[in-house]
């Protein structure tokens, strides 16, 4: 069983594996904190991009020598190849941890896995610490995984989609591989942020077949896809495999009186999506909605 100061380090590891986003694909946004003997948090880290170091070697990289004995806490069962980097199983393995939380097993470990490896080595090792947390960050990579295509998020705003708040676009867009501009442009989220030779941004138009759309992106090495805009020919082309929406829908004056807002009366959140979030952002209210698929 996980200790207290061990599930404070696992919501730690989750919270700081999301500085990956939009960077790792195609492989996984994965934190990891070192805890010492004592229980104390020495060290942590995060994978930023394929061909960096992952996150349980930066994190032991901070920790150093205080690893020892310690306890490795991390959002993803630690890889048991050799890709790029070194087996992050045999990291652990070297600098002697006791024991090791993983929130998340990985179905792309190769062999036996790298918890059945750590445990071989003499490691304690606990599976499946906070699970369904880890998938906020992890489920849309695992999602694309298994169903063999990028993750497609759709956002735009009601009503007023040329007026589209510009920090929720820029917010969005550096959380996601590829975006598909309203003019049907398409960009790397963040430029330039993923590793040499393993991404690549596909060459407008994506054609009027959902399908070979959604190979064009795959195969550009894509996990997750933000189309921008309500008339965005991609978003109708690729409807039926959209996994998220995320509206912006104009907020109401203190005052209460206005007019009936353009769009009032019409569906906010499609009827296949499940609405997740409400939250008020800049002059907006955000509405989250997730269609009713479990990642696992």
């Amino acid at each position: 069983m996980a200790t207290p100061n061990e599930l404070t380090a696992m919501r730690r590891a989750i919270a700081i594996s999301a500085q990956g986003l939009g960077t790792t694909s195609p492989n996984p946004p994965v934190g990891c904190v070192i805890l010492d003997r004592d229980g104390i948090p020495v060290g942590e880290g995060y994978h930023l991009r394929k061909g960096d170091h992952h996150a349980e070697v930066n994190a032991l990289t901070a920790a150093g020598h205080r690893a020892e004995g310690g306890t490795a806490v991390v959002t993803l069962e630690p890889c048991n190849h050799h890709g790029r980097t070194p087996p992050c199983r045999q990291a652990l393995i070297d600098a002697k941890v006791s024991r090791v939380l993983m929130a998340v097993m990985d179905p792309t470990s190769r062999g036996e896995g790298g918890a059945v490896v750590l445990e071989q080595a003499g490691i304690e090792v606990e599976r499946g610490v906070l699970e369904q947390e880890a998938l906020l960050v992890l489920g849309p990579w695992l999602h694309s995984l298994r169903m063999g295509r990028p993750y497609i998020t759709w956002a735009y705003t009601v009503g007023a989609d040329e007026d589209y708040d510009d920090q929720g676009v820029s917010e969005l867009r550096r959380t996601h591989d590829l975006v598909i501009r309203r003019n049907g442009a398409i960009e790397e989220g963040s430029p330039a942020s993923h590793g040499a030779d393993v991404f690549r941004v596909p060459v407008p138009p994506l054609g009027d077949e959902p399908g070979k759309a959604l190979g064009t992106l795959t195969e550009a090495g894509a996990r997750s896809v933000l189309i921008e805009g309500s008339a965005n020919e991609a978003g109708r082309l690729l409807a039926a495999a959209v996994d998220r929406v995320i509206i912006h829908l104009p907020g109401v004056p203190p005052s209460f009186t206005r007019v009936a807002a353009r769009g009032q009366g019409e569906e906010l959140v499609p009827s296949e999506f499940r609405l997740v979030s409400v939250e008020p952002f800049s002059s907006y209210v955000r509405l989250t909605g997730e269609r009713a698929v479990r990642y696992q």
